[in-house]
């Protein structure tokens, strides 16, 4: 149960102190260059939320729900959404930097991700059915033990895929991604 409900607000310009959205319900609100770096999510649900050019750069996100959230140019570099609240989530990312981020075991059916950066993304475990990687660097990010059936690299780059490790049942990829999932086997492949 939260403590706090909080509905169709905007925030600009804010930097969120340890325990300002701690057990807090935001719905329908957008955050504008906002800091959450610093914020204790503990028990923080937000639905239906929008947030533009945030920080959450090494946030703690732990314990935090994300229920139909869209994320625009924000920087979640090395954050850990592995202990998101699993319960009914979904987010969006569009045009973010999540450079060492973590999703670990995570069920992300049909998640969007586009124009992002994702170096060193682990992915190990994680349902990534039909997700979609749309122009996303995806350098040395880890898809071991995923299931990324029906997800779309198509216009993805730079990503190294093991398909003996990984679950790629009509995933879509370009004839020049297609590289990526040969690497391992140390083949010269020319155009």
């Amino acid at each position: 149960m939260t403590s706090d409900f909080i509905y169709d607000k905007e925030y600009k310009n804010t930097i969120f102190g340890a325990y300002e959205i701690q057990r807090k319900e935001f719905e329908n609100c957008t955050f504008l260059n906002c800091d959450f770096t610093q914020a204790n999510f503990s028990g923080t649900l937000f639905i239906d939320c929008t947030f533009y050019d945030c920080n959450f750069k090494e946030a703690k996100i732990g314990h935090v729900g994300f229920r139909n959230a869209l994320f625009n140019h924000c920087n979640f570099t090395s954050v850990n959404f592995a202990m998101t609240d699993q319960v009914i989530h979904e987010f969006h990312f569009n045009t973010c930097l999540l450079d060492y981020a973590q999703f670990y075991a995570l069920k992300l059916k049909k998640i969007t991700f586009t124009n992002c950066s994702m170096v060193s993304v682990d992915f190990m475990q994680t349902d990534l059915s039909e997700a979609l990687f749309d122009n996303c660097n995806l350098r040395l990010a880890v898809f071991t033990d995923a299931n990324c059936e029906k997800a779309d690299f198509y216009t993805s780059f730079d990503f190294t895929i093991d398909p003996e490790k990984t679950r790629l049942k009509r995933a879509i990829f370009s004839s020049e991604g297609i590289k990526g999932l040969l690497i391992k086997y140390n083949l010269i492949i020319k155009d």
